[in-house]
């Protein structure tokens, strides 16, 4: 069990997809550029099974923004995006409507 302390630690927050791309020679992952109000930053996400690049730009996705970066697949993810899973595999946590980007999730 995580206590209370341990998720606050975690910033959840809003951003917003500026670009997204396939990571060549791989099967599952998608690199996107994120403004994290104000702040860019790249990620890596296994939904490409699921998402178009090109419909991912624009749209607002919930993050962790501050976890370590990680190399995966020779990129660098600066973050981890949300997702629930469903049969047909992972769905983009959004909020339901405009906020500000960066806004944290509480």
């Amino acid at each position: 069990m995580a206590t209370y302390d341990d998720f606050m630690k975690l910033e959840l927050k809003i951003a917003k997809v500026l670009e997204a791309e396939e990571v060549p020679e791989a099967s599952k992952l998608l690199k996107l550029k994120i403004d994290i109000g104000g702040e860019t930053r790249q990620i890596v996400a296994g939904i490409k099974k699921n998402y178009q690049p090109q419909d991912l730009v624009g749209r607002e996705i919930v993050v962790i923004a501050n976890l370590e970066p990680r190399i995966v697949m020779g990129v660098e993810s600066q973050g981890m995006l949300l997702a629930a899973s469903d049969e047909t595999g992972p769905v983009l946590l959004r909020p339901d409507k405009d906020v500000p980007l960066g806004s944290r999730v509480k």
